[in-house]
């Protein structure tokens, strides 16, 4: 649930002299900075000074980080000064692997589930959204839950969701696992009735006569559920935009500054509009987190042909600090794409899915892309990597491609990817799907699923992510956890210590570690000198509080490129460039932030 937030250009300490809302000014002392924090616990993740107290920005970089006292001779009339009030200050977050773009414009859609701990009441929330929904529209919650974290550990029923709202279509998508619709929604689908569509690899379940249940599955292909999701009601453009507002202010209180965008289904690039909205965002200046992103194409048989296309019209790794299109992925083809459902049988990817793979990476080799891959199963990457190696020695990888997932990988398959020169991004799927996994797998397979120590040790380029927001939740606090305590979302200790990573560890892969995967290594993730300057002051201190507290932390204070854009409580003195109103004025949003 979210506190009360607004953006703000902000406050200052008794000992930091004037202060003004216009920090840009700065610019016009010389020497001074526009911005300069004193009186913090500041984690820097620069080796060669990790802990410093003060810190000061100039023209969207930092410009000194050491102690109160040399900050001094930095601050000037027009200077921005914050005192931290002792409080631990980190790098701004960054998620390696997300679909930000397509959740921002869902967002305002949405009833979140994420933090809730019980189904009672996750179903009072739908019976109160349904109270203020008009005639027609759909009650959705689209991701970022297990049922393991409910006291219940269920699923709602169809009838449950027929009781708490009967006049409106209800949606529940639960990561791609399955799809729960109530009467309405299967009636306005059209999935109740014998002319009912059919999906390749998905299901609509049917009971004993022929009667639809209100239950979609995958079999493996989450195509079923891409498809029920994208023909639900959309927001007008400017609800849209507002939408993404919203979204990005959230992640900006939740301590994000930053995002690597694996595309997704519904997302046709590059000109879905999601992507329009993105792209106007920015150029008003109402971007406040960095996007770096990828595209990912739609259509099983024509991902060689688009591939071909877009290489031939777009340059990878144009655009600028704040958007910033990187490379292919995280589908390269469909045919080599293996589900995550950890309830389920392994899926086998396409029989030959080698050989148009190979012609894929070859056009991205030729082309100068670098690429990012959705690959979960050891036995996918037994296919797979032998097509790297034969690319690699042909039209070549080009650098900065990385391999998404890897949660049943081997040594053996780890060792290939670090021969070849790529990176690995880890996602938390598996903390939102355990105990399914237990009971396929076992305990034994859980404990190095995935291997974060071997992972480590091998030196490769390693970045954290949360795979939000149809999979689990965008809260970055929960895959901090997961990798630093082993816990899952319903509470099941996952590993033992020796496959657990320290929490500067942890917190390292979501910052200096999750730089590189869009190309910033060296550039941000650390607060030191030259970097941009993004950082959050925590609501409490990261390192001290419990292994269950690290799931509910939050930024007070969130700086992007030297200029806050996130404040809170004590941080909190002035609206400008406030977020708008939420609209449509009938949004969960409204609801689940009083």
């Amino acid at each position: 649930m979210r506190l009360t937030r607004r953006k703000s250009l902000m406050l200052g300490g008794a000992a930091a002299g004037a202060l003004f809302t216009q920090p840009h000014l700065a610019l016009a002392q010389g020497g001074s900075a526009d911005l300069v924090l004193v009186n913090g616990r500041i984690t820097t993740m620069d080796p060669a000074r990790p802990e410093a107290t003060a810190l000061a920005a100039r023209d969207g970089t930092f410009v000194a980080v050491g102690s109160d006292a040399e900050m001094q001779p930095l601050i000037g009339p027009f200077t921005q000064v914050i005192d931290a009030r002792g409080q631990r200050v980190i790098p701004g977050l960054n998620d390696s692997h997300t679909h930000a773009i397509r959740g921002a414009v869902n967002y305002n859609l949405e009833v979140r589930w994420d933090g809730v701990d019980s189904l009672e009441e996750a179903l009072h929330l739908l019976r109160v959204q349904a109270e203020r929904t008009p005639n027609g529209q759909f009650i959705r919650v689209a991701g970022g839950f297990s049922e393991f974290q409910f006291k219940e550990k269920r699923l709602p029923t169809v009838a449950e969701l027929d009781a708490v709202a009967p006049n409106h279509p209800v949606l529940i998508h639960h990561l791609y696992k399955l799809t729960l619709l109530n009467t309405k929604a299967l009636e306005w689908y059209g999935y109740d009735d014998a002319g009912r569509p059919t999906f390749p690899g998905g299901v609509i379940e049917l009971d004993a006569g022929g009667n639809a249940t209100g239950r979609l599955l995958a079999a493996p292909s989450g195509l079923i559920m891409y498809k029920t999701l994208a023909a639900a009601p959309k927001l007008s453009i400017r609800d849209q935009i507002n939408s993404s507002q919203q979204y990005f202010d959230e992640l900006n209180r939740l301590g994000i500054t930053s995002v690597s965008d694996a595309g997704g289904g519904g997302m046709d690039f590059p000109d879905a509009d999601p992507y329009r909205v993105i792209r106007w965002m920015k150029d008003e200046g109402l971007l406040t987190t960095r996007i770096g992103y990828h595209s990912f194409p739609q259509n099983k048989g024509q991902e060689l042909a688009d591939y071909q296309r877009w290489t031939a019209d777009i340059r990878a790794g144009q655009g600028d600090d704040m958007l910033k299109f990187v490379g292919a992925g995280e589908n390269l083809a469909w045919a080599s794409y293996d589900y995550e459902i950890f309830a389920d049988a392994r899926p086998d990817i396409d029989d030959g899915a080698e050989d148009y793979q190979r012609q894929v990476m070859t056009v991205l080799g030729e082309g100068g892309w670098p690429f990012r891959q959705h690959v979960t199963y050891e036995e996918t990457g037994d296919r797979l990597l032998p097509v790297y190696e034969d690319v690699a020695r042909g039209a070549g990888l080009t650098p900065g491609w990385f391999i998404d997932h890897v949660e049943t990988f081997s040594q053996r398959n780890l060792e290939r990817i670090a021969a070849l020169g790529g990176g690995i991004a880890l996602q938390n799927r598996i903390q939102f799907q355990a105990e399914d996994f237990v009971a396929n797998y076992g305990t034994e397979a859980l404990a190095r699923t995935p291997n974060f120590r071997a992972i480590l040790d091998l030196g490769v380029p390693v970045g954290g992510g949360t795979d939000a927001t149809r999979v689990t939740s965008f809260n970055p606090w929960y895959s901090i956890q997961w990798m630093a305590t082993g816990l899952s979302r319903g509470g099941m200790r996952m590993y033992d210590d020796a496959n657990l990573l320290t929490r500067e560890e942890a917190l390292r892969l979501w910052t200096t570690g999750s730089a590189w995967f869009t190309g910033d290594a060296g550039r941000k993730g650390a607060i030191t000198e030259g970097q941009m300057a993004d950082f959050a002051v925590l609501d409490r201190d990261y390192f001290a509080v419990s292994d269950l507290e690290i799931a509910n932390l939050q930024s007070e204070l969130t700086v992007l490129g030297g200029n806050v854009v996130y404040g809170a409580d004590h941080f909190v003195t002035t609206d400008l460039n406030h977020i708008p109103p939420v609209s449509p004025d009938w949004s969960p949003v409204i609801m689940q932030a009083t």
